[in-house]
């Protein structure tokens, strides 16, 4: 299967879904987040296969909200950003269902991370059970730089992977870090050049389609129920706080700074 927006293959008892929007860097769109959808349910439907590979085309593995194209904000007669009619929580987490799904896939996932993974596109980083960095792509929750409150679960996963002291200073400071700083703070498992993204997710996921596939399956749900892992729960919290900074008159000033790249002058209101 191939649209547009994603790309899904399947060899190897494998499948890699691809993010390709790459002129957009991939950002999130209803387009991109319909055509995951599709994907991920093609994925769950074959019963063949041992491991799944999340990646994303050019030079960006997903930026996130799709904020200046046909996203998730539209812009007002005064040419200010404003939240679409349906940025409420429940519209929220519809946008972020498709990348959530991916914690009740039974099979392993390997996030991919060939490029920079911010906001949104770091939440589907680390929802991933595996992640392996292109070591000088950034990575981070951009949230407060945007007045935002963070979505995807970001604020559950993150101190559950680093720790909540570095948790709390990447999600305060919206600081984005390098592939190689996050995999010493624990965030990836491996940090390698670019151009061997690919190559070492597809060595892990070849690795674990040769073991019993009942045995890896039953490990990951031992692994998450064990160790209290239940993200989807979470991002209902996350989108009603996301939600309500929605409205804010500091996050329409976060997204018109962003478009026009500068830094933002918040208010606090």
């Amino acid at each position: 299967m191939s649209t547009d927006a994603v790309t899904l293959e399947i060899k190897e008892r494998i499948a890699q879904i691809t993010l390709n929007r790459p002129d957009n860097r991939n950002s999130m769109n209803a387009e991109m987040m319909a055509g995951f959808a599709v994907a991920l349910e093609q994925v769950k439907a074959d019963k063949d296969l041992r491991c799944l590979i999340i990646a994303g085309s050019g030079t960006s593995f997903c930026a996130g909200g799709d904020f200046g194209g046909d996203g998730n904000f539209k812009k007002n007669d005064s040419d200010a950003p404003e939240p679409a009619p349906l940025m409420r929580h429940e519209s929220l987490l519809n946008t972020y269902r498709s990348f959530l799904d991916i914690a009740r896939l039974d099979i392993p996932v390997i996030g991919a991370l060939t490029g920079h993974a911010i906001g949104g596109g770091f939440g589907l980083a680390l929802i991933c059970d595996i992640r392996v960095a292109n070591e000088t792509a950034l990575y981070g929750a951009n949230f407060a730089r945007l007045g935002l409150h963070s979505g995807m679960s970001i604020s559950y996963m993150l101190p559950r992977l680093v720790g909540v002291p570095r948790a709390a200073e990447l999600l305060f400071t919206g600081r984005r870090i390098d592939g190689a700083t996050a995999e010493r703070f624990g965030m990836m498992n491996y940090a390698v050049p670019a151009d061997q993204v690919l190559e070492k997710s597809w060595e892990l996921a070849r690795e674990i389609a040769v073991c019993a596939p009942v045995a890896v399956r039953m490990m990951k749900q031992s692994l998450y129920k064990n160790g209290d892992w239940d993200p989807n729960s979470a991002a209902f919290t996350e989108a009603m706080c996301q939600a309500k900074t929605f409205e804010m008159e500091d996050c329409k000033e976060g997204i018109r700074a962003l478009l026009e790249k500068r830094e933002p002058d918040f208010k606090g209101q």
